[in-house]
């Protein structure tokens, strides 16, 4: 639906990367709790996964997930959240029409 896609990792005291639930991640987003609108353009997609419109700033959204997390107790205070926007993939390049490739007409 949205542009990007963001991975939403916590991160443990040891450095191991887990993907956050969705249930956190869409408390987060259905409770908008930061009063900013900035955030409406997001949207849970899967564990770990969350898309977003290109006006959501990253730096931002970590800040305000982390916090929101905190308070409920998703992340211990030894944990941090990594979110980063995750690659698109290549998208197929048109085919390109060759000198021998047969003009079609109505």
């Amino acid at each position: 639906m949205f542009a990007r896609r963001i991975r939403i990792e916590r991160i443990d005291t040891a450095g191991a990367a887990h993907p956050c639930p969705i249930a956190h991640i869409d408390n987060f987003a259905m409770r908008n709790f930061t009063n900013d609108a900035i955030f409406d353009d997001t949207l849970p997609v899967a564990d770990g996964l969350l898309e977003a419109g290109h006006r959501v700033p990253l730096d931002r959204l970590q800040s305000a997930m982390e916090d929101w997390f905190r308070r409920k107790r998703y992340l211990a205070p030894t944990e941090h959240l990594r979110v980063a926007e995750l690659t698109p993939p290549p998208r197929p390049s048109a085919p390109v029409a060759s000198p021998e490739s047969p003009v079609l007409s109505n």
